[in-house]
């Protein structure tokens, strides 16, 4: 065996935090509690009363309810899940329909759901669109991305862009006014408008060159066949594309938001600053970002989420469908496992487990790089102050001790899961004391297809290929609509 190179060892691996499975007490979450707790005082009314046996079945109801899983959840957890969907259907809040004869309101979004509330905000300097949530108080702007194929470069090239990046989420930390920030990667069908702009500018010259040189009129029949296969191959392939989109908070940035005027212009003053540090940030860490998004651009977006089969169609032809007033679904139904909008099926994966092992930056490249399918793969970063991510730590800290306390003394058995996410917390409040920020990361994958059958098979393969990425991924059951406003659309909507 040969001795590695430098270059082969300067690739760093990486480990993730588990996902906390610590409860309020003794591992048990405030519902278990309760059902134990009501599970208890049956028995001690079944004993005072003198009728236990009776009381028996309804102890056994309870505790069944806390305590057997289904699907990832304990019953109990299910029960909010369940009566929101209830809920919802007995509203007819499942299906949406266009009121075409009835137009929105000035500055609104034709969106769905919760998202009907957003508003859009044009910058007068930029000519970016900013789009507000006035219940969330945050001011939304999105930048397209490109990158080169991670996986091609070499190890020492990619630990230095993994470390860019790294500056890059730090950045996001340090400014203390974001509220989060998205990073989506979407497979398109390619609109072929490639192609076409090529065809567009070479095409004619090549066509007569052709035509001369076979002593036929200039343009004849080579230049024909070329722009009738440029017209039907360009659109049969498929394209990655990227987006990063910060979120402000209103709340947080109150005081800087009075000092450039308020209102409006003042919160897009100070979200400006922050597109101006984003943008210097990606461009330290070797990345491409375009201009900010117009609302034509973002129209595009939005448009290709709930309607992808026109999408690229609309690509190729200018300026139509780039109307940010109408981009929303005609028609949206939700069921329990699938959501279905305009000419396509989605669903929606939540990734609730990172790798538990030592990992190289390309663990993704399963996932990502799939062909064939469809999908929208998104990471939401919420950042953490300094002070607060160091409050946090403590309590977490604070609370494993107790909890091992009290397991000592009741003679439980302290399992190897509670004793690995106690060294996360140190881990996280090392790096916090070493000048690192701290952020909450959640990773979905929206699946789409043109029918139910084809749905449930690229389901299938994605999952497959998260397992290969060591990844755990679950569907969100009940909550498929507004995990697709989450993960789908590139807004920073928290979940």
């Amino acid at each position: 065996m040969g001795t590695p190179s430098s270059t082969e060892t300067a690739l760093t691996p990486v480990k993730f935090s588990r996902l906390s499975r610590r409860g309020i007490l003794l591992g048990l979450s405030g519902p278990q509690l309760m059902m134990a707790s009501c599970a208890a005082g049956t028995l001690i009314l079944g004993l005072y009363l003198g009728t236990v046996l009776v009381a028996l079945p309804v102890i056994l109801l309870v505790l069944a309810f806390g305590f057997v899983g289904v699907g990832g959840r304990k019953l109990v957890e299910w029960a909010p899940i369940g009566a929101r969907w209830l809920w919802r259907a007995a509203g007819g809040q499942l299906r949406f329909r266009r009121r075409i004869l009835k137009p929105r309101p000035a500055g609104t979004l034709a969106l769905p759901g919760d998202a009907a509330r957003l508003r859009q905000w044009v910058d007068s300097e930029t000519g970016a669109v900013m789009v507000h949530d006035p219940h969330a108080a945050t001011l939304t702007a999105v930048v397209g991305v490109a990158h080169p194929a991670f996986v091609l470069l070499d190890p020492a090239e990619q630990e230095r862009r993994v470390v860019g990046w790294g500056r890059v989420l730090a950045t996001a930390c340090r400014s203390g006014r974001l509220a989060s920030v998205q990073v989506t990667e979407r497979t398109l069908p390619d609109s072929g408008k490639g192609l076409a702009d090529w065809w567009a500018q070479h095409g004619n010259h090549w066509g007569n060159q052709q035509g001369n040189q076979a002593g036929g009129p200039a343009g004849s029949w080579a230049a024909s066949t070329y722009e009738e296969l440029v017209d039907r191959a360009g659109p049969a392939g498929e394209r990655h594309a990227s987006t990063i989109s910060i979120s402000l908070d209103l709340k947080a940035a109150r005081r800087a938001i009075r000092a450039a005027g308020g209102g409006n212009r003042g919160a897009a003053a100070v979200l400006r600053q922050e597109m101006a540090t984003t943008t210097a940030a990606l461009r330290a860490a070797d990345l491409s970002p375009s201009d900010w998004l117009a609302p034509g651009d973002l129209a595009l977006v939005l448009r290709a989420a709930y309607d992808p089969v026109v999408a690229g169609v609309l690509e190729r032809h200018g300026d139509l469908g780039r109307d940010l007033a109408i981009a929303g679904p005609v028609a949206v139904t939700e069921s329990w496992a699938s959501l279905r909008s305009d000419s396509a099926h989605h669903c929606v994966l939540w990734i609730s487990e990172w790798p538990r092992s030592l990992v190289f930056p390309g663990f993704l490249a399963p996932l990502l790089l799939s062909s064939g399918i469809r999908r929208t793969f998104t990471l939401l970063y919420t950042p953490m102050r300094t002070d607060r991510a160091a409050r946090d730590i403590r309590k977490k800290k604070t609370e494993y001790i107790s909890d091992a306390a009290q397991r000592q003394k009741i003679g439980q058995i302290e399992d190897a899961q509670q004793t690995a996410e106690y060294h996360d917390v140190l881990q996280q409040e090392a790096d916090l004391t070493a000048g690192h920020g701290v952020l909450r990361t959640t990773g979905m994958v929206v699946v789409t297809a043109a029918d139910p059958d084809e749905l449930e098979r690229s389901v299938a393969a994605v999952e497959q290929a998260a397992i290969q990425a060591s990844c755990e991924t679950r569907r969100l059951w009940g909550q498929q609509a507004q995990a697709f406003a989450t993960a789908a659309l590139p807004l920073c909507r928290a979940l």
